[in-house]
C-alpha cells in the first residue's frame, strides 16, 4: 500500500471515528450540569428572565441548568466568554438587544454576534417604563414630561451600560422630547435600580421584569410605558402617548444562543425545552407577574430568533450608527 493511500485510510478512519464520538456525545446529552451566561449584574430584570427560564427547562433536560452572572462592558465579556466555549451545549447565552447592538458599539468585537452562535430561540418579550427616585418633583406623567423640556440640566438618567436596552430607551426618550439629559452608566440595571430607590439618580428607562415589584412595593415611581397601550401589571401606569408624545415605542426580546458549531441534535434538544417553558403556565404567571411575557412557542426556535437578530442588527443597530453612540 502507498504512502498516500495509508495517509488517505487513516484520515478517513480518524475522521469516521470523530464523528461517532460527535454522534455519541449529542445522544448522550445532557450528561451533566449546564451553564446559562447572563451578561449583566445579578438582580437586574436579565437576571430575572434567565432564572425563571433556566429553572423550567431544566426540568425538561433532567440536568441542573446555573446561572452565571458575568457582566460588564454591555455584556460583551460574558457573550465573548460564551463563543470562546466548547461548542458542546453545555454553556448557552442569554442575552437581549445588545447582542446585536454590540456591532455598532465595538470596534474591536471579538466575535461576531451572528456568525459566531447559534440561535436556539427566544424566550420573552416586553415594554419599558419610565422610571423615576420618589422625590422627583413632577407628580404625573405631564408634569414629568414638562419638567424634563424645562430642566434638562438638571436631570440624571440612568442606564445598565453603552448599548444596553435601558440605555437605548434613554436615547429614544432624549430623542423623542429633543432634550439632552445628564446619563449616568452603570454595570447591569440592578445597580442603576438600587441607585434610584435611594435616590442617587433621578430617572431609568427599563424593562419592567426587574421594575415592576419596585413600583408595585413603592419603592420608585413609574410615569409611564412606553408606547400606546397600559401594561396590565400596572393599569393605573399611563402609557406615554396619553401625555401626546408619539413615536417612543419600545419592547425588548431575551433571546438564547449556543456556542457556533454546537450538533443539531443539541439544538434541537435545547430548543425544544425551551419552547416547552415558554408555554409553561407557571413561567408565564410568574413572567407576566413582572410586567413582561414569554414568546409563543413558534417564536422560540432558532429560525425566528435568527430572523429576529437579523432585523435588530439592521435598525437598532442602525440607529445607534446614526447617532454616533460608541462605547468607550
Amino acid at each position: 500500500m502507498s504512502l498516500l493511500l495509508k495517509h488517505t485510510v487513516r484520515s478517513c478512519l480518524a475522521l469516521a471515528l470523530a464523528a461517532v464520538a460527535f454522534t455519541a456525545g449529542a445522544q448522550d446529552y445532557p450528561s451533566h450540569p449546564i451553564t446559562m451566561v447572563m451578561p449583566y449584574a445579578p438582580g437586574g430584570p436579565g437576571d430575572v428572565v434567565t432564572r425563571v427560564i433556566a429553572g423550567a427547562m431544566q426540568k425538561t433536560l433532567g440536568q441542573t441548568i446555573v446561572v452565571d452572572n458575568t457582566a460588564g462592558a454591555s455584556g460583551t465579556i460574558g457573550s465573548a466568554k460564551v463563543a470562546r466555549s466548547k461548542a458542546d451545549g453545555y454553556t448557552l447565552l442569554m442575552i437581549h438587544v445588545s447582542h446585536a447592538t454590540s456591532l455598532a458599539m465595538f470596534k474591536n468585537l471579538p466575535y461576531h454576534p451572528v456568525d459566531d452562535f447559534e440561535p436556539i430561540g427566544s424566550a420573552t418579550t416586553g415594554p419599558m417604563l419610565i422610571l423615576s427616585r420618589n422625590e422627583f418633583p413632577a407628580k404625573d406623567l405631564n408634569e414629568f414630561v414638562t419638567y424634563l423640556k424645562a430642566n434638562p440640566s438638571k436631570v440624571s438618567l440612568a442606564h445598565a451600560g453603552v448599548g444596553s436596552a435601558s440605555h437605548l430607551c434613554g436615547l429614544m426618550l432624549m430623542s423623542t422630547l429633543k432634550v439632552k439629559l445628564n446619563e449616568i452608566p452603570y454595570k447591569g440595571t440592578g445597580p442603576a435600580l438600587n441607585d434610584l430607590m435611594g435616590g442617587q439618580v433621578d430617572i431609568l428607562c427599563d424593562q419592567t421584569s426587574g421594575t415592576v415589584p419596585a413600583v408595585k412595593g413603592g419603592k420608585i415611581k413609574a410615569y409611564a410605558a412606553a408606547g400606546r397601550a397600559r401594561l396590565p401589571s400596572l393599569p393605573e401606569v399611563p402609557a406615554i402617548s396619553e401625555a401626546g408624545v408619539e413615536g417612543f415605542d419600545i419592547n425588548i426580546s431575551f433571546g438564547l444562543y449556543a456556542p457556533k458549531g454546537t450538533p443539531k441534535p443539541v439544538l434541537d434538544q435545547l430548543s425544544a425545552a425551551l419552547q416547552k417553558a415558554v408555554a409553561d403556565p407557571d413561567v408565564r404567571k410568574r413572567l407576566e407577574g413582572m410586567g413582561i411575557s414569554a414568546v409563543s412557542a413558534d417564536r422560540a426556535r432558532p429560525e425566528a430568533l435568527r430572523a429576529h437578530l437579523k432585523n435588530e442588527v439592521d435598525t437598532l443597530g442602525g440607529l445607534l450608527i446614526k447617532a454616533g453612540v460608541q462605547a468607550n
